[in-house]
């Protein structure tokens, strides 16, 4: 019963069936948010949920019995443990709000998913230089806000009018979202030469800081990669390395009866 088990759970026209599941579940939920729709299918809806969330309990269980505390271990089972856990508990009693996390089972293709595993790890394992790159990036702002206020909150309050004003400005100025018509434009017909602020604040913040969490992305990525690679050819190498063993062993063998052969024929003709 237990290999029975493992192997279901390990096959791939299982995983094939949970991923399929979480993505109609995950359309229902967006159809949920139809008015119209709720009235005329709602229970349709709570039935196709209940059966959803009753798949996904059964199959934690399962890959629990099967892999005992190792399941604990692992970050993967862990985080589908949790998303299935918050779906289980009743919207009712003050958890309301527990209602709307369900669209979180949605994340649960990350996990199903290995590209979107793949990612996801990356992201996890870069967190700590995408931290430094924030703080750097959080310092830049602080300056530039600063001198954004001082310099023009008196023409511009609505923009720069307070210290929260101006970082919220020199975001959407950073994302180059209608920076240029929208804001540095009129700014620069009360002071000409703004752009000596906003050319060189654009030029650090969105050109190089920014582009340089990308790269560590990317640069995680390529280690990923690399290590996958690495992998393949160490268990290629050992494949090889058993099929040359067994090839000598068996050649070994073949010598061993051709040297029996020779030596019965020469007792044989001495005989």
């Amino acid at each position: 019963m237990y290999q029975s088990i493992k192997k279901l759970i390990e096959s791939h026209s299982f995983q094939n069936f949970i991923m399929i599941l979480i993505i109609l579940n995950g359309i229902t939920m967006g159809m949920e948010t139809s008015k119209n729709l709720v009235a005329n299918y709602g229970s349709a809806f709570e039935w196709f949920n209940t059966f959803a969330i009753t798949v996904f309990t059964i199959e934690v269980s399962l890959r629990i019995f099967v892999n005992r505390l190792a399941f604990f271990k692992d970050p993967w089972s862990l985080f589908d443990f949790f998303i299935v856990a918050i779906s289980l508990i009743p919207a009712s009693a003050g958890f309301e709000i527990l209602r709307i996390l369900r669209v979180l089972r949605l994340l649960r293709l990350i996990s199903i998913v290995p590209q979107m595993r793949k990612i996801t790890t990356a992201l996890v394992k870069v967190i700590p230089g995408i931290a430094s790159i924030g703080g750097l990036l959080s310092l830049f702002f602080y300056i530039f806000a600063i001198m954004a206020t001082q310099l023009f909150s008196e023409k511009f309050p609505q923009w720069f009018g307070s210290l929260g004003e101006s970082f919220y400005t020199l975001f959407q100025v950073m994302t180059l979202e209608s920076w240029s018509m929208g804001i540095v434009r009129p700014v620069m017909e009360e002071f000409p030469l703004a752009w000596l602020f906003f050319v060189p604040f654009i030029f650090l913040a969105t050109f190089i800081i920014v582009n340089l969490i990308i790269a560590i992305v990317v640069d995680a990525m390529n280690e990923m990669k690399d290590a996958e690679s690495n992998e393949l050819v160490e268990q290629q190498e050992l494949v090889e390395t058993k099929a040359t063993q067994k090839e000598l062993s068996k050649l070994r063998e073949e010598i061993k009866e051709l040297r029996e052969i020779i030596v019965a024929k020469a007792n044989k003709t001495n005989n």
